[in-house]
């Protein structure tokens, strides 16, 4: 079997329902089911005997260290994590705890574990930490894509907290041996996403008929990744990829946030039409503090090395996403509660802006 950190989330969610949709192996998955981390993404697998979902924390190297020892697990796979920037401006603290200190800890708890093993079990072990594109900093348009060998230039407490954290997994392997795998993807999008990222929080917003706050002019770049060719390269990585290297995972899809966001009302304009145009609801605010202009993967290594390519285009994996949201209105209405809705008020409320 193997452990996951941070399976209730939304990457890890898919990957553990991608993971059991394809194999028979069972998973551990360990989560602290913050605001993000979510049992309803999981509810299809209840009464699966393949899958465990224990509440717990990274940091608790006590617990760690037990789930180790009693379920033997042949590889960890790193998805725990604060992840939203806006989020790491307003508190980076929670971000440093468990960005770079959940990851010592667990670092730690997979050395003293792997030196217990022996033989192809110990040979075979694998620790799989997922990564952003993001602690390489921004780009320029004439600039190249993030590479493996691009220099880390975080521009945010979010950034920087994984790019701390990258440090460690690469430390711990030259140090200590430990079988390391790194992975960095750029931005990712599909079901189960938290609605506070760009993709659900327009589709959300558009269905409710509300404004769809675009950042600044809205031209920052992202290269934009469907969640299930995330998946399908994280278990290409796992299965195949070579201990101590890292492997960037990119769908070769650049597109500004505000083509993105025309994207989404055009295909809510056809599958979920309204009184009028979803355009019409598009409004720029403030940039936040610090906002990278562009990022851009090269995918090379992985395509060369493992063989791996996404399969969704743009175009097929955004119709995939709305279909979706629009077919899991029960799973959106109780996340856009509580803490949501609070962190929307705070996140926006100083803001407003004209509309587009």
């Amino acid at each position: 079997m193997i452990l996951v950190t941070g399976g209730a989330g939304f990457i890890g969610a898919n990957f553990v329902l991608d993971w059991l949709a394809s194999s028979d192996e069972a998973l551990i998955n360990l989560d602290k089911l913050t605001y993000a981390g979510n049992p309803d993404n999981l509810s299809s697998l209840e009464g699966d005997d393949r899958h465990q979902l224990i509440l717990g924390d990274i940091c608790d190297r006590e617990q760690v260290n037990e789930l180790l020892a009693r379920h033997q697990p042949r590889a960890i796979v790193h998805f725990a994590a604060e992840s939203h920037v806006d989020r790491s401006i307003h508190g980076p603290a929670d971000f440093i705890r468990t960005n770079v200190d959940g990851t010592f800890s667990l670092l730690e708890a997979a050395r003293a574990y792997h030196e217990g093993l022996s033989g192809t079990d110990k040979t075979n072990f694998r620790f799989l930490h997922i990564s952003t594109d993001e602690v390489f900093g921004t780009l320029s348009p004439a600039d190249p894509p993030f590479s493996e060998t691009t220099p880390f230039a975080p521009n945010s407490p979010y950034s920087a907290s994984k790019a701390a954290s990258d440090h460690l997994v690469r430390a711990w392997y030259h140090t200590y041996g430990l079988p390391v795998l790194t992975t960095h993807c750029s931005n990712n999008y599909g079901p189960l996403q938290f609605p506070e990222k760009l993709v659900p929080l327009m589709i959300a917003n558009a269905l409710a008929a509300k404004p769809l706050p675009v950042y600044g002019d809205g031209r920052q770049i992202r290269d934009w990744l469907y969640v299930g060719d995330h998946c399908s390269a994280i278990r290409r990585v796992l299965a195949e990829g070579k201990p101590g290297e890292t492997y960037n995972i990119g769908g070769w899809n650049e597109k500004a946030n505000i083509d993105v966001v025309h994207t989404l009302c055009d295909l809510l304009d056809e599958l979920a039409p309204g009184k009028q145009a979803h355009h019409r609801l598009i409004t720029h605010v403030t940039d936040r503090p610090g906002h990278d202009r562009r990022y851009a993967i090269d995918a090379r290594k992985i395509e060369r090395e493992l063989g791996w390519h996404p399969a969704e285009t743009f175009e097929t994996g955004m119709r995939k996403t709305v279909q979706w949201y629009l077919a899991n209105q029960t799973w959106v209405r109780k996340v856009q509660s509580g803490d949501y809705l609070q962190w929307i008020d705070k996140n926006y409320q100083q803001r407003h802006g004209s509309e587009a």
